[in-house]
């Protein structure tokens, strides 16, 4: 039993070592090598996520009213209510996990912006794919979807471009974000069927 078990820890040990050197290995070499004449841009991108991220639910919920369109103030409620949550998971998330940011652990990453707040997961990354997918669920369209997503992947780049967040940050931030607005779209679904009955 003593050998099984010491052999599990070894593996995993062994396996979040390894994980933790491609993590780094990525961002370093996105980081290192990248275009620095895109730095400010990039930069805008990370401002512009929450904004961008809030006028989502914002503007399904306006258009819906304006329309007196119910199912489509339904899905802006619904998208508000995703944002809340996968934020408010992040944060947690955050101060759970307590990983701190690459520049404080690894001197060759020379973050473009400062950021004080623990690294894991990325909230920027939360915000941009809750909000793309909220909306690629409400307009079911290529010509929504495809830039939607586009934006929420730029928005996830910038952020290891500008050498605040690890891929792992970033990757858990886009499920968090995606599968928070898929489980609220169906959740608000369910509840339409039922009051439908």
């Amino acid at each position: 039993m003593k050998v099984s078990f010491s052999l599990i820890f070894t593996y995993l040990l062994s396996f979040n070592l390894f994980s933790q050197n491609i993590d780094i290995n990525v961002l370093k070499n996105i980081h290192t090598n990248r275009n620095q004449n895109l730095d400010h841009t990039f930069e805008t991108f990370s401002k512009a996520t929450y904004p961008i991220s809030a006028a989502v639910p914002i503007g399904l919920l306006g258009i819906g009213l304006i329309k007196k369109d119910k199912n489509l103030q339904r899905q802006g409620l619904t998208a508000g209510a995703s944002l809340v949550v996968s934020l408010g998971a992040t944060y947690v998330l955050k101060k759970i996990v307590d990983r701190p940011r690459p520049a404080d652990t690894y001197s060759f990453i020379n973050p473009y912006i400062t950021e004080t707040d623990p690294s894991f997961p990325s909230g920027h990354t939360t915000a941009a794919f809750s909000a793309a997918t909220s909306l690629s669920l409400a307009a079911r369209k290529w010509y929504v979807v495809v830039p939607a997503y586009v934006w929420a992947g730029t928005v996830a780049y910038s952020r290891l471009h500008l050498g605040v967040h690890y891929p792992s940050d970033v990757l858990a931030g886009a499920l968090i974000g995606a599968g928070t607005a898929w489980a609220s779209y169906k959740v608000n679904n369910w509840l339409q069927k039922k009051r439908s009955h």
